[in-house]
C-alpha cells in the first residue's frame, strides 16, 4: 500500500520520502497563470502552492532520485474555457518535466486531459465524489487510472466499489483534514483567518424561532443548546482537535490508521495524508505515523489497532469516534461512541 503525502516546498520532498512517502502531491500557481487570469484558481487551495516551474522540476528530480513520484493537483471549483486550455498546456509542461500523475477534480477536465494522450496517469480527485461502483466505472471510462474516495464512506462501501471495479486503482484518506461537508458539493474556499476562516467553521450567531411564530420555551432552548454544544465538539475534532500535536509531534484529528487492514483487504492501494499547506513537521510526523502502522499490516488486527491507538497516548480521544474517518473500524463497529466525553487537549 502506497503512502501519498503533501508538499508545498522543495526542501520537503526528500525528507518526506525518507520518512516513508511513496508519492508526493503538490499544486502550482505560476506567474503566467496569475498574470493571465488574475486568479490563483489552478487548484482548490489558495495557499501551499509552488509558484515557479523551476521548483516543480526540482521536486520531480528529487523524488525520482529517491524512488518516489510527484502528482500535480488540478481541482479548483470552476474553470472557464480559457483556463481549461491553460491547464492542458500546464499538463504538457508537467509531463515534459517528468511528472507522474494529475489529480483532477472536474469531470470535463478529466475527459479532456485523457484525450490529450499525455504520458501521465490521471487520478480522479475526491472532489468528484465517487460514492458508488457505477461512478467509479464511469471515471475509469473517462480516463482515470485511480479514483480517490471521498471522506466518510464506510469500509463496506469502499470494498463494494473496489470489488465491482477490479481493473481500477483506489485511494482513501488516512490522516488529517476532516471536511465538515461533502467537499465534492462545496463551492466555497477556505478564507484566511482574518476574514473568518473556512465557512464550515460556522462562526455565526444563531437566533432560534418556532415555525408557529411563538418564542421557543426554556426546555426547547435547553435542548437546542445541548445540540449546539455537541455540534461544536464535533467541529473541533474535524478541525484536527485545534491542530494540536503530541509531545512527539504526532497530529491529532481525523484518522483512519485502525482501518488500514480493512482498507488493504477491500482493494485500496494507496492512502492519502491531507494538508498541503501544513507545517513540514506536521506532515513528516503524519508520514511517520502511517508508515509505522503500515509496517505492522501483517500482524494481528488487534495488535495493529492497539499500536495505532497508542501512538498519541490519548485513547480517550480515539474513544469518542469523532476522529475516525472509518468508524466501522472501531471496536463494536463504532456503536459505542462516547461523544462529548473526552476533555479537550
Amino acid at each position: 500500500m502506497k503512502i501519498v503525502a503533501p508538499i508545498s516546498r522543495v526542501e520537503e520532498a526528500e525528507p518526506m520520502i525518507r520518512a516513508g512517502a511513496d508519492e508526493l502531491y503538490c499544486g502550482i500557481v505560476p506567474a503566467d497563470w496569475t498574470e493571465r487570469f488574475r486568479s490563483a484558481g489552478v487548484n482548490r487551495r489558495a495557499f501551499g502552492n509552488f509558484s515557479r516551474y523551476e521548483d516543480l522540476a526540482e521536486v520531480i528530480r528529487i523524488a525520482a532520485d529517491a524512488g518516489g513520484t510527484v502528482s500535480l493537483v488540478m481541482n479548483a471549483q470552476h474553470y472557464a474555457e480559457a483556463q481549461m486550455e491553460a491547464l492542458g498546456d500546464l499538463a504538457e509542461r508537467f509531463a515534459r518535466l517528468g511528472g507522474h500523475a494529475l489529480i483532477v477534480g472536474d469531470i470535463g477536465l478529466l475527459a479532456r486531459l485523457a484525450r490529450q494522450g499525455l504520458p501521465l496517469r490521471l487520478h480522479a480527485s475526491s472532489l468528484l465524489a465517487c460514492r458508488n461502483s457505477e461512478t467509479a466505472g464511469l471515471l475509469g471510462e473517462l480516463g482515470a487510472s485511480r479514483v480517490v474516495f471521498p471522506r466518510d464512506l464506510t469500509l463496506a462501501e469502499i470494498a463494494g466499489i473496489a470489488g465491482a471495479n477490479p481493473g481500477q486503482e483506489f485511494e482513501a484518506f488516512i490522516l488529517n483534514d476532516g471536511c465538515v461537508f461533502e467537499e465534492g458539493n462545496c463551492h466555497t474556499i477556505h478564507l484566511p483567518g482574518r476574514l473568518g476562516g473556512p465557512i464550515c467553521l460556522d462562526r455565526y450567531v444563531i437566533d432560534y424561532g418556532r415555525a408557529d411564530g411563538r418564542a421557543p420555551g426554556p426546555d426547547e432552548l435547553a435542548a437546542l443548546a445541548v445540540n449546539d454544544a455537541a455540534y461544536e465538539e464535533w467541529l473541533w475534532y474535524r478541525f484536527s482537535c485545534g491542530f494540536a500535536v503530541t509531545e512527539a509531534g504526532y497530529p491529532f484529528g481525523p484518522c483512519g490508521l485502525c482501518a488500514l487492514p480493512a482498507l488493504a483487504a477491500g482493494g485500496v492501494g494507496a492512502v492519502k495524508i491531507a494538508g498541503r499547506e501544513g507545517a513540514v513537521e506536521r506532515k513528516l510526523k503524519s508520514v511517520e505515523m502511517v508508515r509505522a502502522t503500515l509496517d505492522r499490516l501483517e500482524r494481528p488486527i488487534a495488535e495493529l489497532t492497539d499500536f495505532a491507538r497508542a501512538l498519541r497516548h490519548r485513547p480517550d480521544l480515539c474513544g469518542t469516534g469523532y476522529m475516525c474517518y472509518y468508524r466501522d473500524a472501531m471496536p463494536g463497529g463504532g456503536d459505542c461512541i462516547q461523544a462529548g466525553k473526552a476533555p479537550r487537549i
